[in-house]
């Protein structure tokens, strides 16, 4: 999607806020002995009280209001029945849709005390993602949002996942541009002025190579390595990026 008015700004803002504050209560309750399955449904009621229907289900029919992702699963992430423990890796992504206007972000984290591992991880994921953010103006090439997460995934030595990667959102939750995460120097795109997009670094220790559980859904790293992913949409301007979420 491209902005080109004030009321698709204030649309995308208030999914954008909907999505933000969904996330942040479900991050704020996941703890030892609560399921994935109990804070997905707190998750859906918070989007309910906003107006905003769960873009998982509205668009893929997917089992559940948001993804939630433990340990080895890194993305699309099934709620299910078995309680958090302390130092799980937890990944919620959280999507939505009010009035045709649609938002996503997501965030990785460890229920309780986590090992410096964990936290080198999802401190540098984020990173990656804030510098990425920071890289973006209308006119530059799209891939300097790769070349950004990838800098920063090399400096601690983590590994880009190269299959999972952003996109386009605003009128649908997936759209054109892919935003990948891996540098392509031949990559002749161009960031424009409105474009509606996520960035979502994907990165591991392990080798980066993902498969689908028998769940047709959960996306698992193959060698069982942890993996984080932090996410937001935002809008491409002349200056900083507006960010929805």
């Amino acid at each position: 999607m491209t902005v080109d008015s004030d009321d698709q700004l204030a649309g995308l803002k208030r999914v954008g806020r909907a999505v933000r504050e969904t996330l942040a209560l479900m991050r704020g309750l996941a703890q030892p002995g609560i399921t994935p399955l109990e804070l997905d449904e707190i998750g859906r009621a918070k989007l309910r009280a906003f107006g905003a229907r769960p873009a998982p289900e509205l668009a893929y029919g997917f089992p559940g209001a948001t993804c939630i992702s433990v340990n080895d699963a890194i993305a699309h992430g099934v709620p299910d029945n078995r309680p958090f423990k302390a130092g799980d890796l937890v990944n919620i992504d959280v999507s939505a849709e009010i009035d045709g206007y649609w938002a996503d972000s997501g965030a990785s984290f460890a229920i309780g005390s986590a090992s410096a591992e964990v936290r080198k991880l999802c401190r540098t994921t984020r990173t990656a993602l804030q510098r990425a953010i920071g890289s973006v103006r209308a006119g530059r090439p799209l891939n300097v949002i790769a070349q950004a997460v990838c800098k920063e995934a090399r400096r601690a030595g983590f590994r880009v996942i190269p299959e999972l990667a952003g996109h386009g959102v605003g009128r649908s939750v997936h759209e054109a541009p892919t935003v990948s995460n891996v540098y392509d120097p031949a990559n002749r795109q161009r960031l424009h002025e409105g474009l509606v997009i996520t960035i979502e670094p994907f990165l591991t220790k392990g080798s980066g190579c993902i498969y689908q559980a028998q769940d047709g859904w959960t996306l698992k790293t193959s060698d069982g390595a942890l993996a984080a992913q932090f996410e937001h949409s935002l809008v491409v301007t002349k200056g900083q990026p507006v960010i929805l979420t």
